[in-house]
């Protein structure tokens, strides 16, 4: 597993010459990706409805939010429908989606438009279904693909760890050190995939280059070849 330090000019070069489309967050530097000035392969951003409930869900925390439960009830009406599809061929997904999550998506557009007209821009409700609405095209185009997920918690749980972790990364403190910090984070998440311990992992990697392991072997020194697990 490979993680990358990337701001969003980083991200376009990371992308050169990929076409098709990208699972992503809202992150604002993705939207290099779909400028339209851009030259390049065509990019098609997914967005996840996970990171859309969430804002609905954070408001319903501060008390009693009837607009915003409504929300968060339609959301988790087409997390259901996906649990049931889950496992199934991309075909097979589509045609589930096709059957019973566009009428709830096209129910809940109107649903969308029609709240965002009366509630105040600035409020957090209003921005928060500012934010659906920005990436509503991105949101809705798990329906015309079943190879597309509806969010991207899958990689939210792996990088979780990371995550948690950030404020300890913050000694990073330039480019470099990021990217450095982003080999230690793919060498310790590639452990795990493995059934390696990562901390017994990169203490002997460590201790292999301090004692002269030549870097023409660096294949041996890779978390899949280590054998001390």
């Amino acid at each position: 597993m490979a993680f990358t330090y990337a701001r969003g000019i980083h991200a376009e070069r990371i992308l050169q010459g990929f076409s098709g489309i990208l699972q992503v967050d809202g992150y604002a530097g993705y939207n290099r990706l779909i400028a339209p000035d851009r030259v390049g392969s065509d990019i098609r951003l997914a967005y996840c409805w996970a990171h859309a409930r969430r804002k609905l869900v954070e408001i319903t925390r501060n008390g009693a939010a009837p607009i915003a439960e409504e929300g968060v009830k339609r959301i988790s009406e087409l997390g259901r429908i996906e649990a049931e599809l889950r496992g199934l061929d991309p075909e097979a997904r589509l045609a589930g989606r096709q059957e019973r999550s566009t009428p709830l998506v096209t129910d809940m557009q109107t649903w969308l438009v029609h709240h965002r007209a009366r509630v105040a821009t600035k409020s957090p409700l209003g921005e928060a279904l500012a934010y659906i609405a920005k990436y509503w095209d991105g949101l809705k185009l798990f329906l015309t693909d079943g190879r597309i997920e509806i969010d991207n918690n899958s990689v939210e749980r792996t990088i979780r760890p990371i995550a948690l972790n950030r404020k300890n990364a913050l000694f990073a403190g330039h480019d470099a050190g990021a990217e450095n910090w982003a080999t230690i984070a793919s060498l310790i998440e590639t452990s795990k995939l493995n059934a390696v311990d990562p901390q017994a992992y990169l203490i002997n990697t460590l201790t292999a280059i301090v004692n002269g392991h030549k870097q023409s072997r660096i294949d041996e020194l890779l978390p899949w070849a280590y054998k001390g697990k």
